[in-house]
C-alpha cells in the first residue's frame, strides 16, 4: 500500500476563555470544515484550576449532532434535559445524541472544586446524516475498561467510537467513522489504512514523523483518500485519529447548532430564545442565545 503524506496540516491557535482555561479548536477551520462526520474538535486544557474554581458551562442547547467528550485528566459532571447525570472520567466514552434537540451543562463537582481540579481532554462533535438529524436525543456512557484496545509493539490504541482495523467500539453510531486514542513509544509506528474515506490525526503530545516531515503537538494532519498514513513517533507521543465516510451534503454550524438546513437552525434559535427547549433538572441557569457568536459554544 502506498504511503501518503498529509494533504493539509492545520495548527489552530490557543484561545484563553478566562481563569487560565485554554482551548485549541482544530475543527471547523476555514480550510477544512469536516473530516468524515467530525465537524468540531476542541482540545480543553491542560489546566489546573485554583481551589474554589472549576468548569462552569451553564445549560445550553444542541441540535442535529452528537457530542463525544473524552478526558485525559480530571472530571466533568454532565447533566442533561433527559435527566442523565454522569461524572465523565478519563478514558471513558460519553456520547450525547442531540438529534431534534437536547440541553446539557458541564461543571466541576463541588468536592473537586474545593480541592482544585485539573482538566485535560477533547470534545468532538459528530454531524448526523440527513436521515438521522431529527432522531431522538440520548446519552450513552461506556467506561474505559469496556472499550476495545488495539495493541502492537510500542502501540496502544483505545477505540472510542466506530470501527478501525477490524475492531468495533460498543457505541452505536449513525454513519461509518472512527475515533481512537493512540499512545506510541519512541520509534514506534502506527498505520492508518485505507478502510475509511477521510482520515486525520490530531497530535496531543510528543512529536511524530509522517513522510519525512516532523509534526508538533496541536497540529491536525489531514490525509488524502487511499494509501497508508504511517505515523512514526520521534519521541513518545499521544494522538487522536479520527474520520470516516464523507457527509451526505454540506452542514451549517451556528453557535451550538449543526444542520443541513439553515431554516432548522433559525427555528432552533427562536426556540432557545423563547426557552421552549426542555430544561435540565436541577439547573436554574442557562446561556442566553448570543447575538453574534464568536463561533460555537
Amino acid at each position: 500500500m502506498t504511503e501518503v503524506a498529509p494533504e493539509l496540516v492545520l495548527a489552530p491557535p490557543i484561545r484563553d476563555l478566562g481563569d487560565g482555561f485554554q482551548v485549541r479548536r482544530a475543527l471547523p477551520s476555514a480550510r477544512r470544515r469536516l473530516v468524515g462526520p467530525f465537524i468540531f474538535l476542541d482540545q480543553m486544557g491542560p489546566v489546573a484550576f485554583r481551589q474554589g474554581q472549576g468548569l462552569d458551562v451553564r445549560p445550553h442547547p444542541h441540535i442535529r449532532l452528537a457530542t463525544v467528550t473524552y478526558l485525559f485528566d480530571g472530571e466533568i459532571l454532565h447533566r442533561d434535559s433527559l435527566g442523565a447525570v454522569k461524572t465523565i472520567q478519563p478514558g471513558a466514552v460519553n456520547w450525547m445524541t442531540a438529534g431534534r434537540g437536547i440541553v446539557h451543562s458541564e461543571r466541576t463537582r463541588p468536592d473537586r472544586r474545593r480541592a482544585g481540579e485539573r482538566l485535560y481532554g477533547l470534545q468532538a462533535w459528530v454531524a448526523l446524516p440527513a436521515k438521522a438529524e431529527e432522531s431522538e436525543p440520548g446519552f450513552i456512557h461506556v467506561p474505559a475498561h469496556l472499550l476495545p484496545v488495539i495493541e502492537e509493539p510500542g502501540v496502544r490504541a483505545r477505540l472510542i467510537v466506530g470501527s478501525l482495523a477490524g475492531v468495533s467500539a460498543p457505541v452505536a453510531v449513525f454513519s461509518p467513522m472512527f475515533y481512537a486514542d493512540v499512545s506510541l513509544a519512541a520509534g514506534a509506528r502506527f498505520t492508518l489504512g485505507d478502510e475509511h474515506e477521510q482520515r486525520a490525526a490530531y497530535l496531543v503530545e510528543g512529536s511524530v514523523r509522517v513522510a519525512a516531515s516532523d509534526h508538533a503537538p496541536g497540529q491536525l494532519l489531514i490525509f488524502p483518500p487511499g494509501g497508508a498514513a504511517v505515523l512514526k513517533a520521534v519521541t513518545a507521543a499521544r494522538l487522536m485519529v479520527l474520520g470516516g465516510a464523507a457527509m451526505d451534503g454540506p452542514r451549517h454550524i451556528w453557535w451550538n447548532f449543526v444542520s443541513s438546513s439553515k431554516e432548522r437552525i433559525e427555528q432552533a434559535k427562536a426556540e432557545w430564545r423563547a426557552q421552549r427547549f426542555a430544561p435540565v433538572p436541577g439547573e436554574s441557569e442557562f446561556i442566553p442565545l448570543p447575538e453574534d457568536p464568536p463561533n460555537l459554544r
